[in-house]
């Protein structure tokens, strides 16, 4: 069987009740990042990445951009969580995020996350307000301060399948001699 670790950096919760579901439907070990070793990134053949987004940026960006030597011979599938699901800010995450050589070994998903209003640091709440009140369409605007909780663990799916392929590609592929 391959190796893999599903690492994950969240602020809220979200991600952490990803990484939980998704390790347990591929039975694997969930890490947060702070706990990660040298160690199981080498010998790790998968790795996958869970991170909340937080102002505009990957919470779990320092991190990859430190430790991209050893993750640029690694298949990667990263997990972001986040509130805006349009193509071009998501776009814009994983640029700002991601080294580009990584980018290109990467499958990258999606997810829909959760924020409580009453849960955000003050700061947060500071933050959000502000941003609020700079959206130009009302809607929005209202949108941006209610709670909202998005998450589901059916949402993996495509990602538990993904990991399916992958296991079964690498436990039938020839080993060197």
């Amino acid at each position: 069987m391959p190796q893999t670790i599903i690492i994950y950096k969240g602020k809220y919760g979200a991600t952490r009740q990803y990484a939980d579901w998704l390790g347990e439907a591929i039975q694997q070990p969930v890490t947060p990042v702070q706990n990660v070793t040298k160690d199981q990134l080498h010998t790790a053949d998968f790795i996958l990445l869970g991170s909340s987004v937080y102002i505009g940026k990957l919470l779990i960006s320092e991190w990859i951009r430190r430790n991209a030597q050893l993750l640029k011979n690694k298949k990667l599938l990263l997990f972001v969580v986040c509130g805006n699901g349009s193509p071009k800010e998501q776009e814009r995450i994983i640029k700002h995020s991601i080294p580009d050589g990584l980018i290109d070994r990467s499958d990258i998903f999606f997810l829909p996350g959760r924020l409580i209003f009453s849960k955000l640091s003050w700061k947060d709440k500071l933050l959000l307000k502000i941003g609020a009140m700079k959206a130009k369409n009302p809607e929005t605007r209202k949108r941006m301060l209610q709670d909202v909780d998005n998450v589901q663990p059916e949402l993996l799916t495509p990602l538990v399948n993904k990991m399916s392929v992958l296991h079964a590609a690498h436990s039938s592929a020839p080993t060197g001699i």
